[in-house]
């Protein structure tokens, strides 16, 4: 694959901290308006600009994306982010408690993404639409894509030395993870070094990439100079080996046992599955769920099925095929207004707050997927179930940004 430096905007370290934020993905308006209140260097300016209108206003609105533009443009008018003078690569450190990962900050190809930059994952329109006017307006990514590869021995002992240096970036963000940041201004090592990774695959971010297609193709298209060596041909990405990523599980709850009472449902369970009383609520192992239903935590569990498809051995495929749909009639975990998902870093007291509450009938506990299972079905070109993987620690936004021009 092919990397390349780049001119980061960013902010001084003295700043990095509040003008850091979460992705603009995992907050609503609400959420991101009360993060902000106060701190007018909050990156949630310039990617939730929606925070700075009046309540209610339309998210795809004109004046939404005009927001976004003035506040970026303050932003670099007052020095809340500055320009590199040289391009540069940086490593990526992110703890969460005892766990670290380390990952490489780089611009990635956007005509590589589908063939070299694989995907697991169908896009929203709505949601790409929405990013790719987002990126065109600004004429900058302003968040990074999370990107993986498979473990390349002498790529890891490259990126180890960085590390023993003194970070540009030294943050201990709200929820408690730490992030470093270190410049590297001699990139052609590293450069040459990921030109022998045959295949990255998007963790997390496929809106973020699709959109930043689309503005290149765009670009390209009306560009009747275009070489293939402007900016609007890379995008903001972190590369992290395989090895050192920790997924979450994506849990699922269910509001009524499709007409069943609590008997009639664990008998009809029961016949598609091993179903004990009792346990821990987070399963254990592959082939298993945690349940909680009436106040009480269940173990099911099944054998692993016989296949050669990727996606037909995921716990979250046999739980709907086995379960969700034949049993309670979540024919489409996509659009179903009975089923709702809640990522594992909110733990098991979510899902029995859930169901405790009334609101859902049923919750399950899934276990991780593995990440060389979902590069198994990004190389069989096939895509994960919906909201089978939740990546944590998230990457901060606002503490790199990638200009087009």
């Amino acid at each position: 694959m092919k990397i390349k430096p780049f001119k980061a905007l960013r902010p001084l370290p003295e700043n990095a901290k509040a003008v850091s934020s979460p992705p603009y993905d995992v907050l609503d308006s609400a959420e991101a308006r009360g993060m902000a209140y106060g701190n007018p260097m909050s990156f949630l300016h310039v990617i939730k600009p929606e925070i700075d209108l009046a309540e209610g206003v339309d998210l795809y609105s004109d004046a939404v994306y005009a927001q976004a533009v003035k506040n970026f443009k303050l932003f670099q008018e007052r020095g809340y982010l500055v320009r590199e003078n040289a391009e540069c690569l940086y490593l990526y450190s992110q703890t969460m408690g005892k766990h670290t990962q380390y990952g490489l900050v780089c611009c990635c190809r956007a005509d590589e993404y589908g063939s070299i930059i694989k995907k697991h994952e169908y896009t929203l329109k709505s949601k790409e639409n929405d990013r790719t006017r987002h990126v065109s307006e600004l004429n900058a990514n302003a968040g990074p894509v999370f990107l993986t590869y498979r473990d390349d021995q002498e790529l890891n002992a490259l990126l180890s030395g960085i590390k023993e240096t003194t970070p540009l970036f030294d943050i201990d963000a709200p929820d408690g993870t730490r992030h470093n940041v270190w410049r590297i201004s001699e990139c052609a090592e590293l450069v040459a070094a990921f030109e022998r990774v045959p295949f990255a695959y998007v963790a997390d971010g496929h809106h973020r990439s699709a959109s930043a297609v689309r503005v290149a193709r765009e670009r390209m298209d009306a560009n009747p100079n275009h070489t293939g060596d402007e900016e609007y041909n890379w995008f903001l990405c972190v590369l992290f080996p395989a090895s050192e990523l920790k997924l979450m599980s994506y849990n699922r709850c269910v509001k009524d046992l499709n007409g069943m009472d609590k008997e009639a449902f664990l008998n009809r369970l029961k016949e598609n599955f091993t179903v004990t009383e009792g346990g821990s609520p987070e399963p254990s192992a592959e082939g298993e769920a945690g349940m909680y239903l009436d106040g009480e935590w269940f173990r099911i569990s099944w054998s692993k099925p016989e296949s050669d498809d990727p996606v037909a051995r995921l716990g979250a495929t046999v739980l709907q095929d086995g379960l969700l749909h034949p049993i309670l009639g979540i024919e489409d975990p996509r659009t179903s207004d009975r089923m709702k998902f809640i990522g594992g870093i909110r733990g098991t007291s979510a899902l029995e707050y859930a169901v405790d509450s009334g609101e859902y009938a049923v919750a399950f506990s899934m276990f991780p997927v593995d990440i060389l299972d979902l590069i198994a079905v990004a190389d069989a070109d096939k895509v994960m179930p919906p909201k089978s993987t939740w990546f944590e620690p998230k990457l901060r936004s606002g503490l790199l940004v990638h200009s087009l021009d």
